[in-house]
């Protein structure tokens, strides 16, 4: 997609172009009615701010649109996947071992327990175990101290949606 392509998208489906980068209805919104962008700095400064401005609700409906990560086999093409496709920017990342994914599979389970909200984590380039290391780490946080940890990891991701979309 073009900047020209994106500007001029009817707002349905921008609102739709723009949905695939962040869930939260308040940042949809305000990327839509933000165009036309003259290029990646506005559309950056843009996604910043609509971000800011979104409330808890908006914060949390943006993480329930990540799948979860659930099952062994999900977890082991996971990584496969981003050895492959990241592998300059993960050149010292190994096959994640079993032991590895039952155990991050069984963190996760923990923290949406406690949190209430699946792990978030910008996870382009990392390993299975610099996920999991950082799972263990964040897990006895209280939850408002998650949800902004999360929200922060959150706005990486969508940026990076953005680039790619847009690239």
């Amino acid at each position: 997609m073009t900047f020209d392509e994106l500007n001029s998208l009817e707002d349905g489906k921008a609102a739709k172009w723009f949905e695939q980068c962040c869930a939260a209805t308040t940042w949809v919104n305000s990327m839509v009615n933000a165009r036309p962008y003259a290029d990646i700095n506005a559309l950056e400064s843009q996604a910043k701010k609509a971000w800011a401005a979104c409330d808890r609700d908006n914060v949390l409906a943006a993480f329930k649109a990540h799948p979860m990560i659930g099952n062994i086999e999900s977890l082991r093409k996971k990584f496969e996947n981003t050895k492959a496709i990241a592998a300059g920017e993960q050149s010292g990342a190994h096959t994640a071992s079993e032991e590895t994914l039952h155990e991050l599979k069984n963190e996760n389970i923990a923290y949406l327990n406690k949190h209430g909200f699946i792990f978030i984590i910008c996870a382009t380039g990392l390993a299975a175990e610099t996920m999991l290391n950082a799972l263990k780490k964040r897990l006895p946080n209280s939850t408002e101290e998650e949800i902004s940890i999360a929200a922060d990891e959150q706005l990486k991701i969508t940026l990076l949606r953005l680039y790619k979309a847009l690239s």
